[in-house]
């Protein structure tokens, strides 16, 4: 045989290759049913049963795409079901075409399913471009012997549905886990108006089992400022229609009938661009919000009448220290000291948020330009007491007046004297008794004449008020505290 092959010439040999290629194609295009090989005095006939007629018949029965391939990855065969789901026509898919269907990275997958087929049974999830119908297949490869060719056999299915109903599974988990963590109300609706969904923060707000109802049925909400006009389904209707609605304020009576000052807002529900499917409706909660508005206005309210109070009676202390002083400087000085005593007390007032102040706190501040409670000149006794603000203004202005005096007459002008300030037990239970007592100072004489100071301590407590006695051991003042 070999010398007989060794005799032939170069053509003759390219002749017969080029047969024997030809022959090949044919067995593998299908052409072929059966080979005759002569040896001696003998023919052999092999039938080639597993020619491509059978597994193209075989591949044309099957509901789901499938294609044959050679072990090179070439397209042998292609299934109508195949060229149907990839929209091509019967017969018209090549390998090209079907490679050009996927992006970089769904070629090396689908290239190395081909690979890895050939030996054993494989599978891959690949996805079609978006210009190609964006679709998802699953794709199982097993080997494939095709008479004396050995190759693949791929089936392609489409698992998009699938994959579709597994993202709006998981789409529904996300949407109501993000529902029920909301911390407002969410209430979702249907294109009926009635509620779908809902998370806790809106049962606070609904009937007994709102799922199933109108939302006007299922919520009672009002508008203050439109009574008769709007509703809570005209809210919906409107956000259904594609008007979204935000920021009206209304109020929604609970079932247990306590009544709730919410901000409402309502939006359109569109899924996945398709059309409308609803609304979704939001309710916060305003009370903390309204609770602050109203203390807001109440204290603005309170400021104001203080601020006025406040003028008048520095108005008051203007003219009466103006009508018992001789020169303008000593009207400044006695108008300045009293606006002083005025402001000190205030500022307490102010630190404290304007509640009840000590007894104590109100004689410091008062005596602060001049002495401390703590240099051993004071001397107190049971006024941690509380009074309120009317009580301890008023009182401010008293102790300021007998310090002024102390400084200028009494114990306080001279480095010995002592002054004591103590509760006394009263029989009227509304009133709290306390007496201001000077000692170690100079000899006391009574005034001639009665000036704003004297004035100032008898009526700044109202029908409390004060006595004085000039001793002349030491001015003695019983003051009358109003209890807060």
């Amino acid at each position: 045989m070999a010398s007989g092959v060794a005799e032939l010439s170069r053509a003759e040999l390219e002749a017969r290759l080029e047969e024997a290629e030809a022959t090949l194609r044919a067995i593998r295009d299908g052409e072929i049913d059966a080979v005759v090989v002569s040896g001696g005095d003998s023919e052999q006939v092999f039938t080639l049963e597993g020619t491509s007629q059978s597994y193209r018949t075989f591949m044309e029965t099957m509901d789901v795409g499938a294609a044959a391939f050679d072990a090179e990855g070439q397209l042998l065969y292609a299934n109508a079901a195949l060229c149907t789901l990839l929209g091509q026509a019967p017969g018209a898919l090549t390998g090209p075409l079907l490679i050009g269907l996927l992006d970089a990275v769904n070629q090396a997958k689908f290239r190395r399913l081909l690979a890895q087929a050939v030996h054993q049974r494989e599978t891959a999830e690949i996805h079609l471009r978006a210009d190609a119908g964006a679709r998802s297949l699953l794709l199982t490869g097993a080997p494939l012997d095709i008479g004396v060719v050995r190759g693949t056999a791929i089936t392609f299915t489409d698992i998009s549905e699938r994959e579709e109903a597994a993202a709006a599974r998981e789409s529904e988990r996300l949407a109501r886990a993000i529902l029920a963590s909301a911390n407002e109300a969410v209430i979702v609706c249907d294109r009926g108006g009635r509620v779908t969904h809902l998370n806790g923060a809106a049962m606070r707000f609904c009937a007994a089992t709102p799922i199933g109802r109108t939302f006007g049925e299922a919520i009672d909400l009002t508008f203050a400022e439109a009574t008769e006009l709007m509703s809570g389904a005209d809210i919906v209707a409107m956000a259904i229609s594609g008007m979204p609605v935000q920021g009206l304020e209304a109020a929604v009576r609970a079932p247990s009938a306590a009544i709730t000052d919410v901000m409402i807002s309502a939006a359109p529900l569109v899924v996945s661009g398709e059309r409308m499917q609803g609304c979704v409706v939001t309710l916060v909660d305003l009370s903390h919000r309204k609770a602050a508005e109203r203390r807001q206005a109440l204290l603005m309210g309170e400021l104001d009448h203080r601020v006025k109070n406040t003028l008048a009676m520095v108005m008051a202390i203007c003219a009466r220290t103006a009508a018992h002083e001789r020169t303008i400087e000593d009207f400044q000085k006695s108008f300045s000291g009293r606006l002083q005593a005025l402001a000190a007390t205030h500022t307490l007032l102010s630190n404290s948020s304007w509640q009840n102040l000590q007894i104590t706190d109100v004689l410091g501040a008062e005596l602060e330009p001049f002495a401390s409670l703590s240099s051993g000149r004071i001397l107190t006794e049971g006024l941690d007491i509380a009074v309120d603000a009317k009580v301890a203004v008023s009182l401010g202005l008293v102790f300021h007046e007998l310090v002024t005096n102390a400084v200028k007459y009494g114990a306080l002008s001279v480095p010995g004297g002592k002054i004591s300030v103590r509760r006394l037990e009263a029989s009227d239970s509304d009133a709290l008794s306390i007496e201001w007592q000077e000692q170690d100072g100079p000899l006391v004489t009574p005034p001639t004449s009665s000036g704003f100071g004297q004035t100032l301590i008898s009526r700044s407590l109202g029908s409390g008020g004060a006595k004085l006695e000039f001793r002349p051991t030491g001015v003695v003042c019983r003051i009358s505290v109003p209890r807060g």
